[in-house]
């Protein structure tokens, strides 16, 4: 599963799991912390969930934390992020949480909404240390639920050498892309650019493209959906441009597809994150390497992408809840991050990380840290998941030409309103 999709994969199959353990109905909370952690050494047993590869690799980071905290145990959980949604929901409905979790960027506002999450303790980490974007996924009504722990952002793929015949340089507004997308077909692919013709999480791929033209999703106050704008109408008719246009082919590729379409030249360019790299360079060969390389997305009024990425909640019922704290501030210092990347290969959460040579003189990681600066989530709301998933609806309806923009945008709103943002 594509890291950057992974907090949002499967949150629109189980958008209905929470439905019915509301506030009132989850554990005690408050939007208060217990209070400050201090730096005495962690003690006791931690238990952690953990998705996907972190899952699978982060007892080697513990055992450093545990080097360092002689007296504390981590228990690591690896739990695959198709279960993991219902697994927490049952957890939290059951009372029978962790200490920590790893969730999804677009579940914390839902698991927030229960209750069951503490807030983060004022002094923990300082918020400024973190790509804004990034540390606005663990935010709900001004309040921080946990911390950023690892961020992914989609930035442009393309083929350079596609490029140098074509006599085209990465795009950096959308009429520049449109012509550099054009270009590379004329060089042979069969879609100058791979889009997703609408479907699960097109909304990743055209929510950037609002906030790019000066969009956004909900109203400064967060009271109103915003999507019956000028800013979604352009941003729905430029996306549907490419396929009107012939330009992008009507094809979803999947991880494990678009690799291979992009190697043989079927594919000029695609957005996607920083896992790709490894990807391409494995499957590519060694000669491959020179015939690639990433940019940051083209825009309008800014260069704006999609962040994604997980993070790391302590739960209220948590049996040892300074020691977890302490684990979760250990994993988000810029020198732990540095290490953890060298496991997992994920992107630290932050800034002062990407100073380290390995990231700040890369081609590839050095685009991926100016993409972060600029890149966004959607908000932190309950409801998230059934908004998003009419709006990948209705994309597809236009992509399809079943729809106008016009119709598509008013139904969108009228449904987002209806479904309301569960604050």
């Amino acid at each position: 599963m594509n890291r950057w999709m992974a907090g949002a994969a499967l949150t629109a199959a189980a958008a209905l799991v929470l439905t019915g353990c509301g506030r009132t109905d989850g554990p005690a909370g408050s939007n208060e912390s217990k209070g400050a952690i201090d730096n005495e050494p962690a003690t006791g047993e931690i238990t952690i969930w953990a998705m996907g590869n972190e899952g699978e690799v982060l007892d080697q980071l513990a055992a450093k934390f545990e080097d360092e905290n002689p007296d504390v145990t981590v228990n690591v959980t690896a739990v695959p992020w198709e279960s993991a949604h219902d697994r927490i929901a049952t957890s939290i409905a059951g009372g029978e949480t962790p200490d920590i979790s790893m969730l999804g960027t677009t579940w914390v506002g839902e698991f927030a909404a229960t209750g069951a999450l503490e807030p983060t303790p004022e002094g923990l980490v300082e918020p400024s240390d973190f790509f804004e974007g990034s540390w606005g996924t663990a935010v709900v009504d001004d309040v921080a639920y946990g911390v950023p722990w690892y961020v992914d952002t989609r930035v442009l793929y393309y083929r350079t050498d596609m490029a140098e015949a074509a006599g085209v340089e990465p795009p950096t507004t959308w009429e520049e892309s449109k012509t550099f997308s054009a270009a590379l077909q004329k060089q042979g692919a069969k879609s100058g650019v791979s889009l997703p013709p609408g479907g699960f999480d097109s909304w990743q791929y055209i929510s950037p493209n609002a906030w790019q033209d000066g969009g956004d999703i909900l109203s400064e106050d967060g009271s109103e959906f915003t999507f019956d704008t000028e800013a979604w109408k352009a941003a729905f008719e430029y996306y549907n441009s490419y396929f009107e246009e012939g330009i992008a082919e009507p094809t979803r590729f999947e991880t494990g597809e678009i690799e291979q379409e992009f190697i043989d030249g079927t594919v000029g360019s695609f957005y996607s994150g920083p896992f790709h790299v490894g990807l391409l360079r494995e499957q590519g060969g060694e000669d491959f390497a020179d015939k690639f390389a990433v940019a940051m997305v083209p825009g309008e009024s800014s260069r704006t992408s999609f962040t994604g990425g997980g993070n790391l909640a302590v739960f209220n019922d948590s049996e040892n809840r300074d020691a977890s704290w302490k684990f979760v501030r250990w994993l988000s210092e810029p020198e732990t991050q540095i290490e953890w990347y060298g496991i997992s290969t994920d992107l630290p959460s932050t800034t002062a990380a990407f100073e380290d040579p390995q990231f700040a003189d890369d081609p590839y990681l050095s685009v991926f840290a100016e993409q972060l600066a600029d890149s966004k989530a959607p908000p932190a709301i309950p409801t998230w998941a059934q908004v998003s998933a009419v709006i990948d609806q209705e994309l597809e309806k236009v992509t399809r030409g079943d729809t106008t923009v016009d119709e598509a945008i008013a139904t969108i709103q009228e449904q987002a309103t209806s479904i309301g943002t569960g604050n």
